[in-house]
This record gives C-alpha cells, structure tokens and sequence, in this order.
C-alpha cells in the first residue's frame, strides 16, 4: 500500500480533477457521526428511503 503524506502536494494530484461534490462525499462517507445516524434512519425506516429530516441535518440533496 503506497504510503500518503499530507504534506506534500504530490499528494494531491489526483483531486486536482476532482468533483467538489465528489470529494464532499467521501469527507461525509467517512465521518462516524453520519454512519451512526444513517444506520439508525435505515433500520428504522420501514421502505429504506432516506427521510427529510436526514437530508436537512447532512446537508445532502438528491437529484432525481
């Protein structure tokens, strides 16, 4: 596994193309309190939409 360091901007280059939203999501993929929330909404949610409510506190919209 190559090894990742932060302080380099050689680092970065593969973002540099990269799609804000695309990059927005990993942050949010990877934060504990958004998986925490999102199982909690889907073992609760009979059809496993996601609800309003969720949308509203993450921030997120989905395009149809």
């Amino acid at each position: 596994m190559p090894e990742f360091d932060w302080r380099s901007p050689d680092s970065f280059k593969s973002l540099e193309n990269a799609e804000i939203t695309h990059i927005a999501w990993e942050g949010l993929r990877m934060n504990v309190d958004y998986q925490r929330d999102y199982e909690a909404m889907i073992a609760n949610s009979p059809d496993g939409e996601v609800t309003d409510e969720f949308r509203r506190r993450w921030g997120i919209c989905f395009r149809p």
